[in-house]
């Protein structure tokens, strides 16, 4: 009969414990030096190692032939623990076995003296959901118990059992398995199993199971139901979750402020079958994340990231502040506390992209302030100024191929300077807009922009740019591209494509990209047209001008 990897793969000694060195040493030292305490307390959350460390215990107070510590695993005690047929090694789940008879009939047996072993080992999993009377009765054994007897409390849930109990019981707390061990510890079986397991992989699995080595080891046992080539689709497949290019483009158009594109985008992961309440999840997370990079100096140490998912998350969270990042996180959050509550599960995420994507439809007091930051941001880049003219410069000679070609320049608005204070004889004088002056490398971007054609399959070249930098495909997801000549100038809702074309490394990665897609080298720019401003005149003075150019005096009478 098939056994889970679970169970097939339980550390049988000290040694295979993964992520609990504090607690397996301190352990090991007490063997060593003969001071076994007569009561354990066992607690952290699931699937970190409590029982397992238990069984050990119980075997390694028992060996015939410890090793620094911890059980040989050989000797006839240690196989019969192991198996589960020792007589005096006794396992108890409290979840069922919680009333008052139940720990009477462990009091009458304690009594005993062991039949093989050296201790009576009673392992009480789960033991906050005793009774009260099942807790008294408890506590009055480990007041005083015999000498050849030893109690293992394990259990996830601390604060429900007594202070009484927990003041003679010597606890140990267990931490969550970091992800970089549960990912060595996966490598380690799967190489064991003849299984070919991706580093991505299993850092993905390690991600997904939250420091639980046991539920990471049966997310594994279900893609290698699904196939023995485990890779980061065959995890996703397994466990339910959306792809993270699917992540990275929702959150791109809740920056972009792209209602169409994420209801898309929903639709599709729908179609396929995602779990709407899961993907809402992961979103929050993937908020979260970006959070962490603006708050925390190293977020890898906390998240698990590829290299390519850090570059796509740092760029976005570049885009944002934290405002609009804790606001995402509120709505979504909100979104995902009403599912299952009547109105369906798909439709709340929608409803959630679409306050984010479209804010002003949401007048709550956060949605409130992150409007207000948005636009205070707004102003300091200096985007709420006119646009200034741009002076037509002849495009200068194509430079050498050893050097850079200069690009078209992204001349941003300039600020206007501060306006002196109010005084009470004089209004403030108007502040005057800063000259634009013009570069070599400045070319007539609406010139260029007037005369140019659309660009072929733009949105598939746009996808492709996905294998270079995630990032820039993210950037320019629903942005469109026109040709003309040489140039290729690009139009897009939001400045984020347009930040993009002003970094220079960035705009390498471009051009490389659609050298190898195209066979031309472009040089890229911004897709403008010239903004017609419509002056209101008066009919009257118009005509007034045009007689006293064609020399006819005018009167009033």
């Amino acid at each position: 009969m098939y056994q889970a990897l679970y169970r097939k793969w339980r550390p049988k000694t000290f040694d295979d414990v993964a992520g609990q060195e504090h607690i397996t040493t301190t352990l090991r030292n007490e063997l060593k030096n003969d001071r076994v305490s007569h009561a354990y307390l066992f607690t952290g959350s699931r699937g970190t190692g409590k029982t397992t460390c238990a069984k050990i215990l119980a075997k390694a107070v028992n060996c015939l032939h410890p090793h620094d510590g911890s059980p040989c695993g050989e000797c006839e005690i240690c196989r019969e623990i192991d198996n589960g047929t020792s007589l005096d090694v006794f396992e108890m789940d409290a979840a069922s076995n919680r009333k008052i008879e139940n720990i009477r009939d462990i009091i009458d047996e304690v009594q005993g003296t062991p039949y093989k072993c050296r201790y009576k080992v009673y392992i009480i999993d789960e033991v906050h959901m005793l009774t009260a009377e099942s807790f008294n009765a408890l506590l009055k054994i480990l007041e005083e118990p015999p000498k050849h007897v030893i109690f293992i409390l394990a259990t996830t849930e601390v604060h429900k059992i007594m202070l009484t109990i927990q003041s003679r019981c010597q606890r140990f707390d267990f931490h969550r398995i970091p992800p970089r061990d549960i990912a060595d510890r996966l490598l380690y079986v799967a190489h064991q199993e003849d299984i070919a397991l991706d580093e991505s992989a299993a850092m993905l699995i390690a991600s997904v199971s939250d420091g639980a080595l046991r539920d990471a080891l049966s997310l594994l046992d279900r893609c290698i139901a699904i196939s023995h080539q485990v890779d980061d689709e065959t995890v996703r497949k397994a466990a339910g979750l959306a792809d993270k290019g699917y992540l990275y483009d929702l959150a791109a158009c809740v920056i972009n402020k792209n209602t169409a594109k994420a209801l898309e985008i929903i639709d599709r992961l729908y179609g396929e079958a995602k779990d709407m309440p899961r993907l809402c999840d992961e979103l929050i997370a993937h908020f979260r994340a970006l959070m962490l990079i603006k708050s925390v100096a190293d977020p890898r140490e906390i998240i698990v990231f590829t290299d390519s998912e850090f570059e796509q998350s740092q760029t976005q969270a570049d885009y944002l502040s934290l405002a609009d990042i804790v606001y995402f996180m509120d709505v979504l959050s909100r979104a995902y506390q009403r599912m299952g509550k009547g109105t369906g599960d798909r439709t709340e995420l929608e409803m959630a992209l679409v306050k984010l994507t479209a804010p002003e439809l949401d007048v709550t007091n956060e949605a409130i302030a992150a409007r207000i930051t948005a636009l205070e941001r707004a102003v300091k880049r200096g985007i709420a100024v006119t646009a200034q003219p741009v002076a037509p410069v002849t495009t200068p000679a194509e430079p050498e191929e050893s050097k850079e070609e200069p690009e078209p320049e992204l001349v941003a608005p300039a600020s206007a300077p501060e306006p002196e204070k109010k005084q009470e004889e004089k209004p403030a004088p108007k502040p005057q807009p800063k000259p634009v002056i013009p570069r070599q490398n400045q070319v007539d971007v609406v010139e260029l922009s007037r005369n140019a054609v659309p660009f072929p399959q733009w949105s598939e070249i746009v996808e492709s740019f996905r294998r270079v930098s995630p990032a820039i495909a993210a950037a320019l997801a629903g942005s469109e591209a026109y040709e003309n000549g040489l140039f290729l100038l690009i139009k897009a809702d939001s400045d984020l494509a347009f930040d993009l074309l002003n970094n220079a490394e960035r705009r390498k990665q471009i051009r490389n990209a659609l050298i190898e897609q195209t066979g031309k080298q472009y040089r890229l720019g911004p897709y403008r047209l010239e903004e017609k401003k419509i002056e209101e005149t008066d009919p009257l003075q118009s005509l007034k001008q045009r007689l006293r150019e064609s020399g006819i005096e005018y009167t009033e009478e």
